[in-house]
């Protein structure tokens, strides 16, 4: 562990500096900053002391939140391998709710109710998810609070979930293409695309025909799906793996670090080359060439397809591929719609690609792309992710050195040509290994610079310990003054990849459901058709061997406290809970059947099961709702076939 976690004002009289706080610039800047306060005058140990505690008292009394008070921001994390999203408030660092969406949820019924399987779509066979990246819908720049998308690598899916209610309502399996990985959103004038990266190259069509690599049919795709209708609108064939993504401010250009230049298939052979490219898109020529019908189609997909890898040397229309070092990973937009910033994973520097030369890249007026790379600091070991606070500082996570790097984007550049300029502000100890790191409002034009969190990979000693699986740890920090300022660790299971914030009065909930709500219309219409009316009908309806149990739930009971079927019969139960009052979701649970959903307030939920055992069999309310929530059940009476 670093003697000084937080790299705040070195003690000068120290002679046992680590080797992080020896290196780190912070100890210069602290040291700096101690000798101007006093007058030029070395602090003593006991001073020295004292300004470290009162930083990190000032900095720790701002995640306070008392009892009934609200965070400032919400906090949208991915749910790793569990398949969800969580969501957090900021900066108290308390989880609020989890939204499930590749995963089945037994709380919620989220893969066992039929609005969510529906939702799920053919999609709904697989039981596992791996969510990378949450991104909220913008309009101008700025977060609009209605839409947040995600990912899912494991399965090349996509989903949105709808911010007023909190719940997944559209997925999209993207075809043609494996693993999605890296989801931005365009900006403005709104979110019309969502762009996403297929990471893995494969043959077309791959049928098992042909395993090459180097073939001319072997690669992967850029796509962008429409964010209202979650179609795919088009696809782009690319060189190499595609990995991070991101949109630039004027709704032009988007895009992608890619690694695997070399299309090899051993560890090796993927770090040979000493630069792989991030790749650009102009979405404008894109939209152009699909007006003009310069596209193609894949196997059974009608998506479009255009190629915008290079042919004898010669560039496509659509994309231009700019030569940086070395396995470039994450890509980033700084918030003043000025660059592109590209990690370079296995380099220690990040490429600044000014985003005002990039029409002149595409008009062919540089000899070399490298051209619109205005700045290439050198950081630190295993750079990966930047992002920024709105005051002209990037802060990138260096893997390896297990550290965050505070650096000046114009100071950088400065530096490129020839000035004698630090350009680096400060680095921090992290614990340990850090991916992605998020500051307040970073992806929007309104980057406030308050709160960054950094996604550390790896927690030992952090912790209680828990066995040989670890937890991870999501750090807090203070970015709101000149120093970095570690405030909060934060245990989180299944490696929560990527998350993103936006202040509260930009998220705009429903306290219960609309009744029109399109979320469970088609069970609306299922009732209609059997003459049901949801709010004040509790019947049942036989049609053969599928029986549609329709009743109402008001705490603290059903509409209907028992019905019979036969054994083998299909059962669907459909319950509307009629309270008012935001607090009072039920649940149903069907004892020994695997049926389980929740009902919020004037919410219509439905699950089908097969009657499969003769018997007694209870239900009950799963959530509790009223004093006599316990005596809220009811019971399946099931007679022999």
């Amino acid at each position: 562990m670093s003697d000084n976690p937080n790299n705040l004002p070195a003690n000068p009289e120290s002679k046992g500096l680590s080797r992080r706080g020896f290196l780190g610039a912070s100890a210069m800047t602290g040291a700096a900053v101690a000798a101007t306060a006093f007058g030029g005058a070395v602090m003593s140990r006991e001073t020295w002391a004292q300004a470290v505690s009162d930083a990190q008292k000032k900095a720790q009394a701002k995640i306070h939140v008392g009892p009934g008070e609200l965070d400032t921001y919400y906090g949208f994390w991915s749910g790793g391998h569990q398949g969800e999203v969580r969501v957090f408030g900021v900066p108290s660092m308390r989880e609020l709710m989890r939204i499930p969406v590749f995963n089945v949820d037994s709380a919620t019924g989220w893969g066992l109710t039929n609005e969510s399987r529906a939702i799920l779509g053919d999609s709904a066979k697989f039981l596992n998810g791996d969510c990378h990246h949450p991104h909220l819908s913008m309009t101008d720049g700025k977060y609009d609070g209605k839409y947040l998308f995600i990912n899912d690598k494991a399965n090349s899916r996509v989903a949105r979930i709808r911010l007023d209610i909190m719940k997944t309502d559209k997925i999209t399996t993207v075809p043609n293409v494996q693993a999605i990985h890296g989801l931005r959103l365009q900006k403005v004038p709104h979110t019309k695309y969502v762009f996403c990266n297929a990471e893995f190259i494969i043959p077309h069509p791959n049928d098992g025909k042909n395993f090459a690599m180097d073939d001319e049919n072997s690669y992967t795709m850029y796509n962008a799906i429409d964010a209202e209708t979650m179609e795919v609108a088009w696809q782009v064939i690319v060189d190499g793996n595609l990995d991070n993504t991101d949109a630039d401010y004027t709704g032009r250009f988007a895009a992608s670090t890619c690694y695997n230049s070399e299309k090899a298939l051993d560890l090796g052979g993927t770090m040979r080359n000493e630069r792989d490219w991030v790749v650009v898109f102009d979405v404008e020529a894109i939209e152009a060439e699909l007006k003009a019908g310069n596209f193609i189609t894949l196997g059974d997909s009608k998506v479009p397809v255009l190629d915008g890898r290079k042919k004898d040397g010669q560039d496509s229309k659509v994309t231009r591929y700019i030569p940086v070092p070395k396995n470039p990973h994450g890509l980033n937009t700084s918030p003043d719609g000025k660059y592109f910033i590209a990690a370079g994973k296995l380099s220690p520097t990040a490429s600044i690609i000014a985003i005002d030369k990039l029409p002149d890249l595409f008009a062919n007026k540089f000899e070399d792309p490298r051209e619109v790379i205005v700045g290439e600091p050198e950081l630190g070991l295993g750079p990966l992710h930047t992002t920024f606070d709105g005051r002209g500082n990037g802060y990138t996570t260096l893997f390896i050195d297990s550290q965050v790097v505070k650096w000046n984007i114009e100071e950088a550049i400065q530096a490129y040509n020839g000035e004698s300029v630090n350009y680096i502000k400060q680095k921090l100890d992290v614990h340990y290994q850090p991916g992605h790191t998020h500051a307040s409002l970073t992806e929007t034009s309104e980057a406030d610079g308050q709160w960054l969190v950094v996604l550390s990979k790896f927690s030992k000693d952090r912790f209680l310990p828990t066995g040989p699986l670890h937890p991870e740890n999501d750090q807090l920090i203070d970015i709101s003054g000149e120093e970095m300022i570690l405030v909060h660790d934060g245990p989180t299971f299944a490696e929560p990849h990527d998350c993103i914030m936006a202040r509260r009065d930009q998220i705009r909930t429903k306290k219960i459901w609309d009744r029109n709500d399109p979320f469970f219309a088609d069970t609306v219409k299922m009732a209609e058709a059997d003459g049901i009316n949801l709010t004040s009908d509790s019947k049942i309806i036989r049609d053969g061997n599928k029986v549609r149990v329709y009743m109402v739930s008001m705490a603290p009971s059903f509409g209907i406290n028992e019905f019979t079927v036969k054994q083998g019969d299909e059962v669907t139960v459909i319950i509307t809970n009629i309270d008012q009052i935001e607090d009072v979701s039920h649940g149903f649970v069907m004892v020994n059947h695997g049926v389980s959903m929740e009902i919020s307030p004037q919410q219509t939920s439905s699950i089908t099961f097969t009657a499969d055992q003769a018997g007694v069999y209870w239900y009950y309310c799963s959530w509790f709702c009223h004093a006599l929530h316990m005596e809220m059940c009811g019971r399946m009476l099931v007679e022999p076939a």
